[in-house]
């Protein structure tokens, strides 16, 4: 029988390459600032073999997430594809090292385990280029519709929707998820990742499959087109989902129904080192919280919380337990 957990990830499973930068050093790698571009394998050897003193932990948006939910205290599972190669192996045992069930059978055969290459400026901007490799190679039979079921929370990472075996195997969990009246969340991922799969992310929340939706500024004015955020916050109000956007230094809003938007603060912090994961943390947070029942004014505190503590260092995964900050904090999840 599998055992019940509260919130269930679905990702591309990645092995971050985290490295200092200038802005001068993007621009001779002909990379954008502040995007994530997807490379192929060729240029992920020549960008691996180019780096210089990096990081390398094991990443992946929805795999980041789900990490901050189990420091939270929060039990989690998480899908997603590797290599049974050496950086695969890795990034299972280091899933499993935080508590997360972790049963995804690696790939025997075909691209190696997808990596992401982080480059950090001065200013803590991180630009990605990323290598899918395994990770986009996650298909329909890789979810296990127990699995799903035995899932308070099912959370999807929109950078899936580049490959249409992952983008089904997203599809078949939200499905089993809904029928099993679950909670279904999608994070949007990247403004441009919106630019690619605006319409079908728009039909995800009108067709019903998702009911809650993580997103940053960014990302809304891109799903709606506008640069007015007032009216990208006011059309997805009219998606009748509940809606987190994230606004930077400015904290977040919820919006939900006809209820008034909801303007939470960020949490105070020293200085900004990389907001690698900010995203990803803000979502743990959150979702810890929305698991645990906390209202959502709560749940958005607790995002904020793990938001500030992973931007002030290097890497996306959090270096002090969260339980421990949101007790210390006044913000101590229920049992």
């Amino acid at each position: 029988m599998i055992e019940a957990v509260e919130v269930l990830a679905l990702g591309n499973s990645l092995v971050d390459i985290i490295a200092q930068a200038k802005d001068a050093d993007l621009i001779a790698q002909d990379m954008l600032k502040g995007a994530m571009t997807l490379i192929d394998e060729e240029r992920a050897e020549t960008l691996y073999a180019a780096r210089v003193s990096p990081s390398v932990v094991s990443g992946g948006s929805a795999a980041n997430t789900i990490v901050g939910v189990a420091s939270f205290g929060v039990k989690g599972a998480y899908i997603g594809k590797v290599k049974d190669d050496a950086l695969g192996r890795a990034f299972i045992e280091d899933l499993r090292a935080t508590g997360i069930s972790f049963e995804t059978a690696p790939a025997s055969d075909g691209p190696a385990t997808g990596r992401c290459f982080v480059y950090v400026t001065p200013d803590g901007e991180r630009t990605m280029n990323t290598f899918l490799g395994a990770s986009s190679h996650l298909s329909p039979p890789d979810v296990d519709e127990e699995r799903v079921k035995a899932a308070r929370i099912v959370y999807l990472e929109g950078y899936m929707w580049d490959r249409p075996a992952a983008k089904s195997a997203f599809q078949k969990a939200g499905r089993i998820a809904r029928a099993a009246g679950r909670r279904v969340a999608l994070t949007l991922s990247d403004s441009f990742c919106v630019d690619r799969f605006r319409g079908e992310f728009i039909e995800l929340m009108r067709s019903g499959l998702v009911d809650t939706l993580f997103a940053n500024t960014d990302e809304l004015l891109s799903l709606y087109q506008t640069p007015n955020f007032t009216e990208a916050l006011e059309a997805v109000r009219n998606e009748g989902v509940l809606a987190v956007v994230t606004r930077s230094e400015k904290g977040s809003v919820i919006v939900k129904g006809d209820a008034a938007a909801q303007e939470v603060p960020a949490f105070p912090i020293a200085r900004v080192a990389d907001t690698t994961g900010a995203g990803d943390l803000f979502a743990a947070g959150f979702l810890a919280g929305l698991a645990r029942g906390v209202a959502l004014e709560g749940c958005a505190r607790l995002g904020a919380l793990a938001a500030a503590e992973i931007i002030q260092h290097i890497g996306a995964r959090p270096l002090t337990p969260l339980a421990r900050l949101a007790r210390d904090n006044g913000l101590a999840l229920p049992a």
